[in-house]
């Protein structure tokens, strides 16, 4: 499974590279990786190789950003993408990833223009939502989404931009969100076999490149400013939706 040529091998370690980056400076590319990732590896396969790659970087960023998580936010979240990972776990046989992903990427790119419309109506005067349900759902399609396809990384994007939080905290509280969540899915993915110990060895070699994009992610960072910030999350979740929309309906044109 892990005989690749050299495209796939090049593709690979960018993507361990950008998977660092993404966990400790730029949220949003995440969900590119993913895609990245399952176009040179096994669909499910690729679910299970990307999972543990996520996790050593979560354990980074979670590191170094200890002090920056909003934890209000992750226990008004966290609950619901426990029920959402139990529900992602029974319908992974039932549901796959061609008919979940544009389902995602609907609600991402409908929420982000949402939010922008809110923003551009009432500039700071927007109100921060505190409603119950805004976070349950979010919380519970994060659960869903990232136990069956690990592309959660939009739908938090969304809170977090709603809830204004400056780009340290921003990091902070993402990093420990999926930090929890990650390690919950665990032996789900291990029972339906998505994690074996080859998927463990491969793993291993990619580990130095996710260390050396999470060291870069905190230094791009701490050079950007926080509006300029705000905007690269945006674009960034903006473009992973419509990846997410559109790229099933572009596979089966290229099948035909």
């Amino acid at each position: 499974m892990f005989d690749l040529n050299w495209l796939a091998l090049v593709t690979v370690s960018i993507s361990s590279f950008l998977i660092g980056i993404s966990k400790t400076g730029i949220p949003g590319i995440s969900s590119l990786i993913v895609a990245l990732m399952a176009s040179v590896l096994p669909a499910r396969a690729s679910v299970g190789i990307v999972l543990p790659m996520l996790m050593f970087a979560d354990i980074f960023a979670a590191i170094y950003y200890r002090h920056n998580a909003q934890w209000r936010h992750l226990f008004r979240l966290t609950p619901w993408a426990l029920i959402g990972i139990f529900i992602g776990y029974f319908s992974l046989g039932k549901v796959n990833d061609q008919q979940l992903k544009p389902i995602i990427g609907g609600i991402v790119f409908f929420m982000l223009a949402l939010d922008y419309w809110r923003e551009q109506r009432k500039g700071e005067n927007a109100q921060i939502p505190s409603y119950w349900w805004f976070a349950a759902v979010l919380g519970l399609f994060t659960g869903i989404t990232s136990m069956m396809a690990n592309c959660a990384g939009p739908i938090i994007i969304i809170y977090l931009l709603a809830m204004r939080l400056p780009k340290i905290e921003f990091i902070g509280t993402s990093a420990w969100y999926f930090l929890i969540i990650n390690w919950i899915k665990v032996p789900f993915s291990v029972n339906l076999g998505l994690i074996t110990a080859e998927s463990l060895k491969f793993n291993l070699t990619l580990f130095p490149l996710i260390a050396i994009g999470a060291l870069a992610g905190i230094m791009i960072l701490k050079r950007i400013p926080q509006k300029t910030f705000r905007v690269i999350v945006q674009v960034l979740a903006a473009a992973a939706s419509l990846h997410l929309l559109f790229s099933p309906i572009i596979k089966m044109i290229m099948a035909s």
